[in-house]
């Protein structure tokens, strides 16, 4: 009845309302965008659809289980996401903003080979390196400790990062949209026990970004210059040239050939007027 007298008898106050409503979610998605509160969104959203689902079909016991959740879940949120919270609050009194752009994936194959080189000439030197590649799961709250850089991916570039006794040296580079946006950003840790004693503060940072977060973290050791993956909370080890390509080309899968050929044959032809002129 309420959903029918707003479509076919609106006035101006349900409109305003309607806005105000749209400009408050959205205001909550752009703020925590790229950060891990986004997914507790989403969770409770779910929630709340279950809840209302519940109650149409007339679900009573399985309705105030839900209710229950939430009427607790809200204050759970607050207490947990409180450093999220002021700073939403302190953002709405600035009036400032954040913009993420994203950025092309056409030169994935060039990035994988830069990265391929960069991690096996700090292997061979014996020079530690940890690269966390955003996914799904926003990294902002991990960025926010690092320095930003905002530069494109480049092996020299990493190199030059990781050098020892250089300020950035220590910590994580993040790289957003296949690109270089922070460097020196402070991980947590991972608290699990099943962890080899053998590993270090590096592997326990890339294992504990990837047990909290889907993102996928590139390691050097600096004690031994073994290459290695966290994924999932799992870490893959003595990766070589071949198997570490085949890892970073499921990060940045290469252009599909379709579009390879179309470039080519748009080059050549461009090749081919200026022969002709």
């Amino acid at each position: 009845m309420v959903f029918w007298n707003i479509t076919h008898q609106p006035r101006w106050n349900d409109i305003v309302d309607i806005l105000l409503l749209a400009f408050l979610l959205y205001w909550l998605v752009k703020i925590s965008r790229h950060t891990r509160a986004v997914q507790v969104m989403k969770g409770l959203a779910i929630l709340i659809a279950l809840n209302y689902l519940s109650a149409m079909l007339g679900f009573t016991a399985f309705n105030w289980v839900m209710r229950t959740v939430l009427n607790n879940g809200v204050l759970l949120i607050i207490v947990l996401f409180q450093p999220e919270i002021r700073k939403a609050l302190e953002q709405l009194g600035r009036g400032a903003h954040m913009d993420h752009s994203r950025s092309s994936g056409d030169r994935n194959e060039q990035i994988v080979s830069e990265l391929i080189r960069c991690a096996t000439r700090l292997s061979a030197r014996r020079v530690g390196a940890l690269i966390v590649f955003e996914q799904n799961t926003g990294l902002q709250d991990y960025m926010e400790t690092g320095v930003p850089v905002d530069a494109d991916i480049s092996d020299a570039l990493l190199e030059n990062i990781f050098e020892p006794n250089t300020p950035l040296h220590d910590g994580a580079v993040i790289i957003r949209n296949s690109r270089v946006a922070t460097a020196a950003c402070v991980l947590t840790l991972s608290d699990s026990s099943s962890i080899s004693q053998d590993l270090g503060t590096r592997h326990r940072a890339a294992l504990g970004v990837s047990e909290q977060t889907d993102a996928k973290v590139l390691i050097v050791s600096e004690e031994t210059g073994i290459i290695s993956m966290a994924r999932n909370g799992k870490l893959t080890r003595h990766l070589d040239e071949n198997s570490l390509r085949k890892l970073l080309t499921e990060i940045f899968p290469p252009v599909p050939n379709t579009l390879k050929e179309k470039i080519r044959e748009a080059v050549a032809g461009v090749k081919k007027v200026f022969r002709h002129e």
